[in-house]
């Protein structure tokens, strides 16, 4: 049976979501989004495990992991138009699969209406130099 979503797989799509896209950590996972105007309205979403999660069959677990959660969420939560990448952290394996099913529902939340700029993160203000104070 064909994924219901369609993969990034090619490397130089994951980095052009990571530069370009917005980023949400969660206990479970880290999401990373991006809308691609003018292009396919099709969504799409990427998976990837790092090695300091564990062996290759750790990795493999939490990807499988992410890949079910993607399933179940990303036909009703997602937005047309955007790539999303779901990268694997050690929670993934850990954590109950209501509860991953539950970070994949705050991220793909916090990434669609974060806004850009203006906000309280650390460049809403200027650093004060040394010599100032």
């Amino acid at each position: 049976m064909p994924p219901t979503v369609p993969r990034l797989k090619r490397r130089a799509e994951f980095l052009k979501v990571a530069r370009q896209g917005r980023k949400w950590a969660a206990p479970g996972l880290v999401l990373q989004a991006m809308s691609r105007d003018g292009e396919a309205p099709d969504m799409r979403a990427g998976f990837t495990v790092s090695r300091k999660v564990g062996n290759a069959v750790a990795r493999n677990r939490a990807r499988r992991r992410l890949k079910a959660a993607a399933e179940q969420i990303l036909p009703d939560w997602g937005k047309p138009g955007r790539d999303y990448v779901l990268i694997g952290r050690q929670g993934t394996l850990t954590r109950t699969f209501p509860d991953l099913v539950g970070d994949l529902k705050t991220a793909l939340d916090r990434v669609e209406t974060r806004r850009k700029g203006g906000g309280k993160g650390r460049d809403a203000r200027p650093r004060r130099n040394n010599a100032e104070a």
